[in-house]
């Protein structure tokens, strides 16, 4: 195989990543502060996210499936598996390499039917997703289970909603109810909410990757995620002429343009149409045009010297940028394209 540098690549601050994991541990007080790392770390490589991390002081890593589960086993990680055990998963799960967290009464008929060990919980308190109710737990569905941790997730937690103290008091009154060893409430933005929403652990996840989940944590979150793209051609468009599809963007002066190996495929989405920003050392460089497939095209008059193949970087705060395009923090970090370059974090 031909090793083939990619045109485009994602520039990861591995020291913010860090810095915000530990902001989080301090704003969780008492409680461990874990880290979720499914969905590939939010699409910036669980792998190295949970090396760097764990390095780092963290302890306990969460994922959706037990394939993604099984791609950390050789750190030798505590991995809990939020999606729980299907009938399929049992080879994997009965493995030891991480924990189900059991959802339903089938899947803990199931585990306890195969005999196995620690396990964690979700409980339902509110968000009408995954997990069993508190009566379940009055009724005794989980007696005699090892459990590690019983969960639950806040619905509204970037909002100042008044479900969150719903949620909370209905969580803390099942404190001491369950042989659950910890409890665990807060996400991101449940972090936000303050200390009477960490319990005993916590699970950050978007603030982990640079997103900011309740703007009065705006200034204590790094940027982690930049993804930078080559020129592929630099040409002049005349007055009067248009570029892309669809003809959305017209030059009404003689302009400099530049087309760029960056695209929807690669997760920079038409919503960045005539929007999105670039730089190239202190030049500003707008989007000019529809985003199409694989390229995008820039007015660069304000950088006289970018030439061919150079690399420029896109503009992606993740804040600002959801503001813009109307997409949620979490649909920008984890549609990043697997052809972008994604070097260790």
């Amino acid at each position: 195989m031909i090793d083939i540098p990619a045109p485009c690549r994602l520039r990861l601050d591995g020291a913010a990543l860090v810095a915000n994991w530990q902001t989080l541990n301090r704003m969780s007080g008492r409680a461990a502060c874990g880290a979720a790392v499914k969905a590939d770390g939010y699409g910036l490589g669980a792998t190295g996210v949970a090396t760097r991390l764990a390095t780092a002081g963290c302890r306990d890593f969460f994922v959706a499936t037990w394939a993604e589960a099984q791609a950390l086993a050789p750190l030798g990680l505590s991995v809990s598996v939020l999606h729980g055990v299907r009938a399929e998963d049992m080879p994997a799960a009965l493995a030891g390499f991480a924990r189900p967290v059991l959802n339903t009464p089938a899947q803990i008929a199931r585990w306890r039917e195969a005999g196995g060990g620690m396990c964690d919980v979700m409980v339902d308190t509110g968000m009408n997703r995954l997990g069993i109710s508190a009566d379940d737990i009055a009724a005794g569905l989980i007696d005699g289970l090892a459990i590690d941790t019983l969960m639950s997730h806040l619905a509204c937690a970037d909002e100042d909603s008044p479900m969150n103290e719903m949620q909370r008091t209905r969580f803390a009154a099942l404190t001491g109810r369950t042989a659950a060893r910890r409890m665990s409430l807060a996400n991101s933005a449940g972090i936000g909410l303050g200390e009477g929403y960490a319990f005993d652990l916590t699970r950050p996840g978007l603030a982990l990757y640079g997103g900011v989940p309740r703007d009065d944590m705006a200034g204590a979150i790094r940027q982690v995620v930049f993804p930078e793209a080559q020129v592929l051609q630099r040409r002049m468009v005349r007055a009067g002429e248009s570029v892309g599809y669809n003809a959305t963007w017209v030059a009404t002066e003689d302009t400099e343009v530049a087309i760029v190996n960056l695209g929807y495929a690669d997760g920079y989405f038409r919503a960045f149409s005539n929007q999105g920003v670039v730089y190239f050392d202190d030049a500003i460089l707008p989007v000019i045009g529809r985003v199409s497939m694989d390229l995008i095209a820039l007015d660069v008059g304000a950088a006289p010297n970018l030439a061919e193949e150079e690399w420029l970087v896109i503009d992606y705060h993740l804040p600002s940028q959801s503001r813009l395009t109307g997409m949620s923090q979490y649909e920008l970090l984890t549609s990043l394209g697997t052809r972008f370059g994604r070097p260790v974090p």
